[in-house]
């Protein structure tokens, strides 16, 4: 079986969106280089990147990414072409069809998120969830995330959407690695114990 990575950026105390579901702190893992220069290439984003043979959207995420990933230089942001290569996939029993710009399409799975990416994960040996908390919830409380990748901005935002269901028992973890990044953001990745 596969082994199912969650990836979430998360202000410091512990959140993956302000209360209205905006991801302003977001703007916290932009960086400018010395030059005032944006500086958007991550080596260490990159390399973790690069372990993913299938990438796992819910709607709102595949909606965000759809709309800015598929026409971005890879020069600029060297992510953009393993994003681009890789096969993608959206749980959505909403979206009719799944467009990744001008050519490629994302296969819709539609049903149960949690049967679905159970199934996935018989598939491919890595894939990887970005954001698409609804998703997650389900699959954090059916026991079929192996990795917590968390990317922690220097933000408080007081309330907000916890990455995590409410109701999630007690799981423990097992921390795995910490890197320090520019900017302050501190990248933890977590095995499930």
């Amino acid at each position: 079986m596969g082994r199912l990575i969650v990836e979430q950026v998360v202000t410091a105390d512990g959140y993956a969106a302000d209360r209205e579901g905006g991801l302003d702190f977001f703007d916290a893992l932009v960086q400018t280089g010395e030059d005032g220069a944006v500086q958007l290439n991550d080596a260490q984003q990159l390399a973790y990147v690069s372990q993913a043979d299938a990438i796992l959207f819910g709607t709102t995420t595949y909606r965000m990414f759809a709309d800015y990933w598929p026409g971005v230089d890879p020069a600029v942001e060297q992510v953009a072409e393993l994003i681009d290569r890789l096969p993608k996939f959206v749980v959505s029993n909403t979206l009719a069809e799944a467009p990744w710009g001008e050519a490629d399409r994302v296969e819709i799975l539609t049903g149960d998120g949690a049967e679905q990416t159970a199934a996935l994960k018989q598939r491919f040996d890595t894939i990887i969830v970005w954001g698409s908390l609804t998703l997650t919830d389900a699959l954090f409380a059916a026991g079929l995330v192996d990795e917590l990748h968390l990317r922690l901005v220097p933000v408080l935002l007081g309330e907000g959407r916890s990455f995590t269901p409410g109701e999630l028992a007690d799981r423990g973890l097992r921390l795995e690695k910490v890197a320090s990044r520019p900017g302050g953001v501190v990248s933890l990745r977590y095995n499930f114990s």
